[in-house]
């Protein structure tokens, strides 16, 4: 396992995100899937957030990204949705069509933590630890 550093701490903090479009709609494609990547890897340089993994389907993407430690992810997702939905609205103009309010995501989201190890194998060895 590869870890990451900085000044204070060493870390590997993988995280798996789902936002789904408006309503559901099918709207998403390659090219809005990649005008949509790259506006993800813009914003989140300003986060430490490093993009590891991309995919979309018609309705929803999924994204594998990592972390740093001092990473405010509920602003970055924030500030990812209002900013991908304001510009792929803009650049477009089809969307519209299917998404006739402002919004382009859902208000939701899914956000999973991942890692390199299963989980009930960290919980075997915390248990284990002072034995």
């Amino acid at each position: 396992m590869k870890l990451d550093n900085n000044n204070h701490s060493v870390f590997c903090l993988y995280y798996h995100l789902v936002l789904v479009v408006k309503y559901r709609r099918n709207v998403f494609t390659s090219e809005i899937s990649t005008y949509a990547k790259e506006i993800f890897i813009r914003i989140s340089t300003s986060y430490n957030i490093f993009l590891e993994e991309w995919n979309h389907d018609s309705d929803y993407v999924h994204i594998m990204f990592k972390a740093h430690p001092n990473s405010e992810l509920s602003k970055f997702i924030n500030a990812y949705k209002s900013a991908s939905s304001r510009l792929i609205k803009r650049d477009f103009p089809e969307v519209r069509q299917k998404l006739w309010k402002e919004m382009f995501w859902s208000r939701s989201f899914c956000l999973l933590t991942t890692g390199e190890a299963p989980i009930d194998i960290i919980r075997r060895y915390i248990e284990s630890q002072g034995k």
